[in-house]
C-alpha cells in the first residue's frame, strides 16, 4: 500500500488537506504532522507547512504531545497491573504513604484513570521543581471540596499524573523516563520518543524539535515550551515528545491487542480493560461537559453532543473508539471497528472553542476522504 506523504495529501485526502490549509490561512497553526493507517498499515505519514519560520514541518519533527500523551502512562501502569504489582482498586497511599493526607485515603489507582480521584488543583509545580518536590506537593494537597471519591467527575489534567508516575518508579526503582523507555518505547521501536530530552539529546536533534504556538490577539506567538527546562524535566501527563507517527504506533499496538512486531506488550484482557466504559454519564467538572472514560483514554461520547464534546473523534466514528487530545494541539485515536488509527499534532494553540471545531473538522474529513462515512 502506497503511504501517502506532503507532496500527495491535497490529491490523496483533499478533505483533510482542505482543513489544514484553512486553519493555516486563518492563523490557527503554521504547521501539521499526520499519521494514518487501516488495518495497522500506514496510508499517511507527513508533515504540511512549517514547524517555525524557516524550518519545514517533516514526518520526523519531533513534537510535544502534551495530554495525548497521557494513555502511554496509563499502558505502562497498566502492564505493572498484568505482572501482579498492584491492583486497580489498590489505595494510592499503598504505594505512597504519604498520599492519604488531605482527606486522599480512599484514593484508588483506578480513580486516578478514570479522573474521579478529587486533587484536580494540587500544583506541583512543574517545571519549576524536581520531580520528588511535585510528589511532596501533590501528596500533601488536599481533597477538592464537596467531592465524593470515585463519583465526582473532573479530568485531571497533571496532579493524578504525577502520581501515577511515581507509582511506577516505586515499582520498578527507575526513573520515570526510564521506565517509559524500557517498557513502552523501545519495545514499540520508538527512538525518537522520549519522556525527558537530555540537553546533549536536545543539540543533536537540533532544528528537528518543533515548536509550538499560541494565538494571541489574532496572531500566533511562540512559547517557550521547547526550552532545555521543559524538554529535560517529564512531566508524566503532558511532556511525550516524539514524530506523531509514534503517538500512532502505541495505537496501532492497542488495536492489535497488544502485540507488536516485536511481542507483546499488552494482554489482549487488558487492552478491552483499558478501552471500556469505566465512568459512563458523568458530568466532568473540568471539561464542562459529559464524557466517558476508560483507564486513562476517552472513549467516544457523541451520544452526549457530537457538536459539543471536547476532544471528540468526529460524529463518523463508532461508538467503541478511544483515544486522548493534547490541550488545543493534538489528538490521537483509534476506532477499531474500522482499523483506523489517527494520531495528528497542529503547532498552534488557537483556544479551546476554535481547537475543538478544527479537531471536529479534521476527524470528520478523514473519515470522508477515506469513504467510511
Amino acid at each position: 500500500m502506497t503511504v501517502v506523504t506532503e507532496s500527495d495529501l491535497a490529491s490523496g485526502f483533499p478533505h483533510t488537506f482542505a482543513v489544514i490549509q484553512e486553519g493555516m490561512g486563518r492563523q490557527l497553526h503554521t504547521g501539521c504532522q499526520l499519521y494514518i493507517s487501516r488495518g495497522g498499515s500506514a496510508v499517511v505519514d507527513c508533515g504540511t507547512g512549517q514547524s517555525f519560520p524557516g524550518q519545514p514541518m517533516t514526518a520526523q519533527t519531533i513534537n510535544l504531545w502534551l495530554s495525548a500523551g497521557k494513555p502511554l502512562t496509563a499502558a505502562a501502569i497498566l502492564q505493572q497491573w498484568e505482572r501482579g504489582r498492584l491492583s486497580l482498586d489498590d489505595r494510592v497511599a499503598r504505594f505512597l504513604p504519604d498520599f492519604a493526607a488531605g482527606g486522599k485515603d480512599r484514593v484508588t489507582i483506578r480513580h486516578l484513570l478514570t479522573h474521579t480521584g478529587g486533587f484536580r488543583m494540587a500544583e506541583g509545580g512543574w517545571p519549576d521543581v524536581e520531580w520528588d518536590e511535585s510528589i511532596r506537593r501533590i501528596c500533601a494537597a488536599v481533597l477538592d471540596p464537596d467531592w465524593i471519591i470515585g463519583r465526582t467527575a473532573g479530568y485531571h489534567t497533571s496532579s493524578s499524573w504525577f502520581i501515577l508516575g511515581e507509582i511506577l518508579v516505586r515499582l520498578t526503582n527507575q526513573s520515570y523516563a526510564d521506565t517509559m523507555q524500557r517498557d513502552l518505547f523501545e519495545p514499540l521501536g520508538l527512538v525518537d520518543t522520549w519522556a525527558s530530552i537530555t540537553p546533549s539529546q536536545l543539540t543533536r536533534y537540533g532544528d528537528r524539535v518543533g515548536r509550538i504556538f499560541a494565538r494571541e490577539r489574532g496572531e500566533l506567538q511562540l512559547l517557550d515550551w521547547h526550552s532545555e527546562l521543559r524538554c529535560q524535566r517529564p512531566s508524566p501527563g503532558s511532556n511525550t515528545r516524539g514524530p506523531i507517527r509514534d503517538l500512532g504506533r502505541f495505537y496501532e499496538m492497542l488495536f492489535n491487542q497488544g502485540s507488536t512486531a516485536k511481542g507483546r506488550l499488552l494482554s489482549p484482557q487488558t487492552v478491552d480493560a483499558m478501552t471500556a466504559r469505566h465512568r459512563v454519564g458523568a458530568f466532568d467538572l473540568t471539561l464542562a461537559h459529559v464524557v466517558d472514560f476508560g483507564l486513562g483514554v476517552i472513549i467516544d461520547s457523541n451520544q452526549y453532543g457530537s457538536e459539543t464534546v471536547p476532544y471528540g473523534f468526529g460524529r463518523y466514528c463508532s461508538p467503541r473508539t478511544f483515544g486522548h487530545g493534547g490541550a488545543q494541539s493534538s489528538q490521537g485515536w483509534c476506532d477499531p471497528e474500522q482499523g483506523l488509527v489517527v494520531a495528528y499534532y497542529f503547532n498552534g494553540r488557537p483556544g479551546e472553542p476554535q481547537h475543538g471545531r478544527r479537531v471536529r473538522q479534521l476527524n470528520e474529513a478523514i473519515y470522508t476522504d477515506l469513504k467510511l462515512t
